[in-house]
């Protein structure tokens, strides 16, 4: 199997199949309603909804490194306000969220495993780093969405 497949079923698996921590990012999001996705359960914390907001941009952000661009990490780090929590406007955001991560797999289906190696200068990580990150960051974030979703 090649390095590509490998990371790639690493991304299928923890967003919608059997991962190592046996929870599914999509299934997960699926049974959460717009009320819920926007609740505020501690005063301090984000909602479900910035969180999968701050997920998608982070991603975008990713590959848009990965393809060279030099990008400056915003001062709310991609978590902000949700001006509309209707329902419509939640099931656009997962929307958004699946529609990308389709455009993730299909890039790194695609990424030369050569460049794995290249280094990112503003944090000198190189591209296979940032990679992995992503999958992290996404694993990390899912299990606050299963916190704050606990209640519901």
């Amino acid at each position: 199997m090649e390095e590509n497949d490998r990371i790639v079923s690493l991304f299928e698996k923890l967003y919608n199949g059997e991962s190592w921590i046996d929870v599914p990012v999509q299934g997960t999001l699926l049974r959460i309603s717009a009320a819920d996705a926007g609740r505020r359960p501690l005063p301090n914390c984000n909602t479900i909804w910035e969180i999968v907001n701050h997920l998608i941009e982070w991603k975008v952000n990713v590959m848009q490194r990965l393809q060279g661009k030099i990008l400056e990490t915003p001062a709310n780090n991609y978590i902000y306000p949700v001006p509309d929590t209707s329902e419509t406007a939640w099931q656009a955001t997962l929307l958004r969220f699946d529609t990308l991560h389709r455009q993730w797999i299909d890039f790194l289906k695609k990424i030369d495993t050569s460049s794995y190696q290249r280094i990112y200068p503003p944090n000198q990580m190189s591209y296979y780093e940032h990679i992995m990150g992503i999958l992290q960051h996404e694993a990390y974030h899912l299990g606050q969405i299963v916190i704050l979703a606990k209640p519901l």
